[in-house]
């Protein structure tokens, strides 16, 4: 597959910003029921760092994130889908009713904008293993790798106590890691805390080791002593990318995702928005269902047919030579695509 740059100011019917399962999903979906559809995607995103997939049917552990999505890429692109690698950095609504979605690189308009734009996790402080090797953002995703080894939970705040009991699930072997700060739960977290075999370890992190094959081993903390893990979960929070939304003005909860109906509709008409940006399990199954129920959303939206009685009324039955609603090139990639299955 290859993507094609953007030049000057191309029109779409649905633009999604956003390349991660769901973005794809909703792409998917709009381009299969006869939309123009393009991604404008700037690369990378948390699923893009997964060094394995879990809790995905059909696609095995050993698929990275990185060939994932090339997999779901490649797929949407062969029903007719547009991808430009691009920064999105302003939509705003024309006076037409459709959207201009400028980037670094181009502009797109279009009548449906779909925002797919998700969040980014609050690192913690260094030294910290690698990402998929000791430390893991998911606890739904990743808590069966854990199963009797010994897990940390990072942070001071009610998530993470809150997790470091949930991982007693899972194994006996569980520490809460302040990191020299003090907790911020409250006195009935506290007792409940308090009243699950957790260790709760006070000191910060001096140092770490890490075996050969990259996964951590252990911590050193800065009263001396070692604790060995087989890895844990940072627990600080997600910085949701949320400007476009704002700048729409789409409504916003306070926990900085974005509002939405059960088809991912905002406060804001023609405005869409999927995956880790709305309020949800942060899980590609999720995600993908959500981008699936979007773009069947958009379809009732944006499709020509049935007119209304209204329409009809007002300006005559439906000619044939008016259908199908589909674009030439998407007609042309739907018949190529048939060809190819036979």
């Amino acid at each position: 597959m290859s993507e094609t740059e953007a030049a000057d100011t191309v029109e779409y019917e649905v633009v999604v910003v956003g390349g991660g399962p769901a973005g794809l999903t909703t792409a998917l979906y709009t381009t299969r029921l006869g939309h123009d559809t393009a991604v404008v995607d700037r690369g990378g995103g948390r699923a893009a760092m997964m060094m394995e997939t879990h809790n995905v049917i059909g696609i095995t552990e050993d698929v990275s994130g990185n060939e994932f999505l090339e997999t779901a890429r490649e797929q949407v692109a062969e029903y007719g889908a547009t991808f430009h690698r691009d920064l999105v950095t302003e939509v705003e609504r024309l006076e037409d009713g459709r959207f201009r979605v400028s980037g670094n690189d181009g502009e797109y308009l279009t009548e449906s904008v779909v925002l797919a734009t998700g969040f980014s996790d609050k690192r913690p402080d260094p030294p910290l293993p690698r990402t998929g090797r000791g430390l893991h953002y998911c606890l739904h995703c990743d808590a069966y790798m854990f199963v009797d080894e010994s897990v940390y939970v990072m942070g001071h705040g009610e998530s993470a106590a809150h997790v470091a009991m949930i991982m007693l699930n899972f194994t006996d072997e569980v520490d809460l890691l302040l990191r020299g700060k003090e907790p911020e739960w409250s006195d009935e977290t506290d007792e409940q805390l308090r009243a699950h075999p957790v260790d709760v370890v006070e000191e910060e992190i001096a140092g770490m080791t890490k075996g050969e094959d990259g996964w951590l081993e252990s911590f050193e903390f800065e009263d001396g002593t070692v604790r060995e893990y087989r890895g844990g979960f940072p627990m600080y929070g997600s910085e949701y990318n949320n400007d476009l939304a704002d700048q729409l003005g789409c409504d916003i909860n306070d926990d900085g995702t974005v509002a939405v109906d059960d088809h991912g509709r905002t406060s804001v008409d023609g405005v869409v928005a999927v995956g880790d940006l709305v309020p949800g399990h942060n899980q590609i199954p999720v995600a993908m269902g959500q981008g699936a129920k979007a773009g069947i959303g958009i379809h009732y939206d944006l499709r020509e047919f049935p007119k209304s009685l209204d329409e009809i009324r007002e300006s005559g039955p439906v000619a044939t030579e008016e259908t199908p609603a589909i674009s030439p090139s998407l007609r042309e990639a739907a018949r190529a695509f048939s060809l190819g299955d036979d």
